[in-house]
């Protein structure tokens, strides 16, 4: 079906309610338990993706505009096929040798400069992160770790230590420490010199950590800092950042699981944005368009030192079937443009939500490149005052007209989107007339 029937379908059933099953909420929460979270007010019963759309047990469509993991569009054909033809084949892991995993290395590599040129696989960003801390504490002898803060990188015990977004205070350890994100719009440094300025409380955590008797091993950061806000990083701050850690002695890390693959548009890469080479890059979740593939990307000096203290093998990490789907997606973005559709899609949206800014008081800031936006809700424009109940209200109403969105920074009063990269200007057409519909009625 086309984009225009889709949208001409959503059009038809806008007054139509999805019914969900209590019994299923029931039977969910009974064999989940409370720790799972559902998403909205009235959850969404998916059971089929398309493109851009997704669709629930009532056959109603929703214009997704909240996972990023279906990067190239949900069941791309090109992925699925390739999925298909490789598991039909075969299936194991990296201590066999096998052409897939050697390609997509070799492809995925090329990505980054030179001196980036050596790949491990694993299964989840969660996994791709705690390799790169392990290899900078291996590297540096350092067990030092500077994240920014309400960071998220992923949820498995040392990753959780560094996620603080999630962690309690009490719970982070010593050699944890937070530095403010890089935050222009409602942060404490709004000049020209903001991201100097910012990059230099990584001098104070290093100083910190002296007085604990703690040597740094890295600064890690999602190089959009999604979970701060989408943070519109000032320039030169990475670059800076790195800088600073190298000097105490650390590495440089960037976390591209969200940024990653083409997503700001500009860039492949977030860190991009900078003149900056990192010294460990990862990434997963976009990389296999839903299927678990994750890699850490680094230098082969690195690596080799690593290798004098430890081994590293992954049972499903980088397996024939997974190297499959990252290649189907490099295929895709590349033959199909994506990164150059979110670019040209993504300003399209940035006018378009400006255009709504001028004539609606509570949208305080509009921010981010390609197909990851940001929309700051506030109560008043003046003192940058955080609406901290009109966001969730927003993403609810949005949902109920089946479009879904997320939430996301320290107050959850800003807007977050983050569509599929075949997100085309009809589908922003559409969401910014229910958008603006949904803010004349809050």
């Amino acid at each position: 079906m086309r984009e225009k029937e889709f949208s001409k379908c959503a059009a038809l059933n806008d007054n139509k309610m999805t019914s969900v099953s209590a019994a299923m909420i029931e039977r969910r929460n009974k064999l989940l338990g409370p720790a799972y979270r559902l998403f909205y007010d009235e959850p969404v019963h998916i059971v089929r993706g398309e493109g851009v759309w997704l669709y629930d047990s009532d056959g109603q469509n929703y214009l997704d505009m909240y996972n990023n993991v279906p990067h190239v569009g949900h069941c791309h054909p090109h992925v699925v096929e390739a999925l298909c033809k490789q598991i039909a084949t075969l299936n194991t892991h990296t201590r066999y040798l096998h052409e897939n995993v050697l390609d997509y290395a070799e492809r995925l590599t090329a990505k980054f400069p030179d001196v980036l040129d050596t790949a491990m696989f694993s299964c989840t960003g969660s996994e791709a992160n705690e390799l790169a801390l392990r290899i900078a504490r291996a590297c540096t002898g350092g067990t030092g770790l500077i994240v920014t803060d309400y960071a998220y990188h992923g949820n498995t015990k040392a990753i959780y230590e560094i996620s603080v977004e999630d962690i309690p205070a009490s719970e982070i350890p010593d050699y944890v420490l937070t530095v403010p994100s890089p935050d222009v719009y409602r942060g404490q440094h709004r000049g020209e010199d903001a991201g100097e300025r910012y990059a230099e409380y990584i001098n104070d955590a290093v100083a910190i950590f002296e007085s604990r008797g703690v040597k740094p091993a890295a600064f890690i950061v999602d190089t959009i800092m999604s979970s701060s806000g989408v943070v519109a990083t000032p320039p030169g701050f990475l670059k800076k950042a790195a800088e600073n850690i190298r000097r105490a002695g650390g590495l440089f890390v960037a976390d591209e699981v969200q940024p990653g693959f083409g997503r700001t548009g500009r860039n492949f890469w977030g860190y991009e944005v900078d003149a900056v080479i990192p010294d460990l890059v990862t990434m997963g979740k976009p990389m296999g368009n839903g299927h678990p593939l994750a890699a850490t990307v680094t230098r082969r000096d690195l690596v080799d030192e690593f290798s004098t203290h430890a081994h590293y093998f992954n049972t499903f990490g980088g397996n024939p079937v997974s190297c499959a789907a990252g290649l189907a997606v490099l295929d895709v973005i590349e033959q199909e443009g994506l990164q150059e559709n979110a670019l040209k899609v993504g300003l399209y949206l940035n006018e378009g939500l400006a255009d709504l800014a001028s004539r609606h008081a509570s949208i305080g800031d509009v921010r981010g490149d390609g197909m990851f936006k940001a929309v700051e809700m506030v109560s008043d424009r003046k003192m940058r005052e955080p609406a901290r109940s009109l966001a969730p209200r927003i993403v609810n109403a949005l949902r109920k007209r089946r479009i879904l969105v997320g939430s996301t920074g320290i107050d959850d009063n800003i807007l977050k989107l983050r569509p599929p990269l075949v997100f085309s200007k009809e589908n922003a057409d559409y969401f910014l007339q229910n958008f603006d519909e949904v803010l004349a009625a809050s």
